[in-house]
């Protein structure tokens, strides 16, 4: 089954006349690499923008061109370090507010805080929320997303919010190694519904369910396997590794309860220490990420792969600055 998006040529976005003369695309620090790629495929460049950070970490931010009465839409993920990147994300979104820009669009690849969606023992910050109230009063008036920890967040923006998923390129990927005896595994009971999605465009593949109890934050204990994986090949599906505590601890399981290799796909390469050692220790065939959040040379192993998300974001993109549909993309 082939998921590949229909995505269009830079060559048919002619930028000449009408609402494409309002298109602007700037770049955060967080992810330059990505912002480049997704110019390309709109067939433009990144706008030009001064960034400093004082002495004292304080960030200043200048725009370098006119964009009054233009849509600008400013790609930062709030990765590591975290605080940092959502500063300069605010403090963007304010100067391209006061340079009178009709419309103020952040995309975010990555969205931090994600984790901090409700509360679950008491006295203590809903930060996904807070988050999003900082990017609304900043002066954003729509935000696109790609996936979000929980699809509730969504609901945490006081403006329009386009959630986009990375299973399409995850899922051309797999499809092109011609896997067979496929079964999709989430590793924790709340990632059920993203591996049947995902196990659907795999020829409705088989599911199985790690079942585990979290002691902590980073923390992670496996009990039990719901599903038959003896002989199969399993894929473990995440939106996000982290410390690759729960995916490493899924991955044995799996071995011990006999699948035949096993590979782990999220869209997130978070990447926080110990996960590099955890990952490349032999329990993976290949572990398969995008690039919302940059890997760095010395995160690189053998068995990542790193696939780019640049074509569905410019193609989100000029889909929302021409009106059209974004979930279309996904049927």
């Amino acid at each position: 089954m082939n998921t590949t998006l229909p995505l269009r040529h830079p060559a048919r976005f002619p930028h000449v006349s009408g609402s494409e003369d309002r298109l602007r695309l700037f770049s955060g620090s967080a992810n330059v690499p990505l912002a480049q790629e997704v110019a390309r495929y709109l067939g433009m460049g990144l706008g030009p923008m001064v960034r400093k950070t004082f002495a004292d970490g304080e960030v200043y931010v200048q725009v370098q061109e006119s964009i009054r009465g233009c849509d600008v839409y400013l790609i930062q993920p709030t990765c590591r370090p975290v605080n940092d990147r959502l500063t300069e994300l605010l403090i963007v979104i304010d100067a391209c507010r006061r340079a009178s820009a009709r419309q103020i669009t952040a995309v975010l690849p990555y969205y931090g805080y994600a984790r901090a969606d409700r509360k679950t023992a008491g006295r203590e910050s809903i930060a996904a929320k807070l988050v999003a109230n900082l990017i609304v009063q900043s002066g954003a008036h729509r935000v696109i997303a790609m996936d979000l920890h929980s699809a509730q967040i969504q609901g945490y923006f006081d403006i329009p919010c386009d959630h986009v998923y990375g299973a399409p390129v995850l899922l051309d990927y797999i499809q092109q190694k011609n896997l067979s005896d496929i079964v999709v595994v989430s590793p924790d009971v709340g990632g059920v519904a993203r591996a049947r999605s995902f196990a659907k465009k795999l020829e409705e593949a088989p599911i199985a369910i790690i079942d585990k109890r979290r002691q902590g934050h980073n923390v992670a204990e496996v009990l039990n396997l719901v599903g038959d994986v003896r002989g199969k090949t399993a894929i473990l599906v995440d939106d996000m590794i982290d410390t690759a505590g729960t995916i490493t601890e899924a991955a044995k399981l799996l071995r011990k309860e006999g699948a035949h290799q096993v590979y782990a796909c999220a869209t997130h390469a978070v990447f926080s220490p110990p996960a590099i050692e955890r990952l490349s220790s032999g329990f993976f065939e290949e572990v398969i990420v995008t690039n919302t959040i940059p890997v760095p040379p010395e995160s690189q192993f053998p068995q990542l792969r790193v696939l780019s998300v640049a074509n569905l974001l410019g193609e989100t993109i000029w889909r929302v600055h021409e009106d059209t549909s974004v979930s279309s993309m996904f049927r």
